[in-house]
């Protein structure tokens, strides 16, 4: 028997066919969400990959499990996502280095960014400030400049290892400012803060997170800041671009992204994109990512994609310039 439709009811049966794949895809996801975070438990990167997880959690209807595998600076947690991928369910958060230094700082990292990684959205970011011993005799960026310019390594500063942010930020304002400084690497911000206030050392460059309880206390100071804008946590601590000679452009920050591996399908994204950044919108977790020195900061994935190759190719020749001078 042959079935005859109508015009109508042929363009009924299309429309249907083609609400398919849109059905489809608003069942992702179909299982629970493994998010991968290259930190331990209780660090500042763990904590904020729970502060969007737990409401994703909820808006996606899956529970989402936060997969600690610290190591290389993050870089063991981007491993582990890549290893674990092939189900679409399988994404990572990580701060910038595992995605613009670690590939000119490790022989191998194992994964190829541009190949490899799909950007999602950026999460937060951090500034990093100059602070100093209030017994230092040093009062503000000026007073520092001059003193760093005495002679070649009249200061030294301190930081968390080398190739972290804190050391690349300082060799970038020590060329930005034509200044040369020692650097002495540490495992810590508390040792680091410890010798600061020691004398054991003249300053640090750190999350303001990490200054504040010392500045509180009376015992550091802030001199200058590393954002474009002054910083919530810290809004007195005046902002280095465009003062004291520095160049207007100067800007160094710690960040944090959402990642996907990247056979993730676009719609998927899309969708992660969407869900988080109406998260950060929310006043109260802009608030809980501020009170652990972070400052929401939502945006598409194209705009990830380009703040991790300006940072590779800024935080590149950075590298070059301390390499070649060892």
């Amino acid at each position: 028997m042959t079935i005859k439709l109508t015009r109508r009811a042929a363009i009924t049966c299309a429309a249907a066919l083609a609400a398919v794949p849109a059905v489809a895809q608003n069942a992702w996801p179909t299982q629970p969400v493994h998010v991968y975070v290259g930190f331990p438990a209780g660090s500042s990167p763990d904590t904020l990959a729970r502060i969007i997880t737990e409401p994703l959690a909820q808006r996606l209807g899956q529970p989402v499990v936060v997969e600690n595998k610290p190591g290389a600076g993050g870089v063991i947690g981007v491993q582990q996502m890549l290893a674990a991928s092939g189900d679409g369910h399988t994404f990572g958060t990580t701060i910038n280095g595992p995605l613009t230094t670690a590939q000119r700082l490790m022989d191998d990292t194992g994964f190829d960014v541009e190949a490899d990684i799909a950007p999602v959205t950026l999460i937060a970011t951090s500034p990093l400030v100059l602070a100093v011993s209030t017994d230092s005799g040093i009062s503000d960026l000026e007073g520092f400049i001059e003193a760093a310019g005495a002679e070649e390594d009249a200061l030294a500063y301190g930081s968390v290892g080398q190739g972290s942010g804190a050391h690349l930020t300082a060799e970038l304002f020590a060329d930005a400012a034509g200044v040369s400084m020692l650097h002495i690497p540490f495992t810590s911000y508390a040792e680091v803060t410890t010798s600061i206030i020691g004398g054991e050392i003249d300053a640090g460059f750190m999350a303001p997170s990490a200054a504040l309880p010392h500045v509180e206390a009376g015992k550091m100071q802030m001199l200058g800041i590393t954002s474009a804008e002054s910083f919530p946590q810290a809004p007195d601590v005046p902002v280095m671009a465009g003062s004291a000679g520095l160049p207007e452009d100067l800007r160094a920050e710690l960040w944090n992204a959402f990642i996907a591996p990247a056979d993730t399908d676009p719609e998927v994204i899309e969708r992660l994109n969407t869900e988080i950044n109406d998260i950060l919108a929310d006043p109260e977790v802009q608030q809980k990512l501020l009170d652990i020195g972070w400052q929401a900061e939502p945006g598409t994935s194209q705009e990830l994609a380009e703040r991790i190759a300006t940072d590779t190719e800024m935080w590149g020749a950075v590298i070059d310039r301390v390499q070649a001078d060892q």
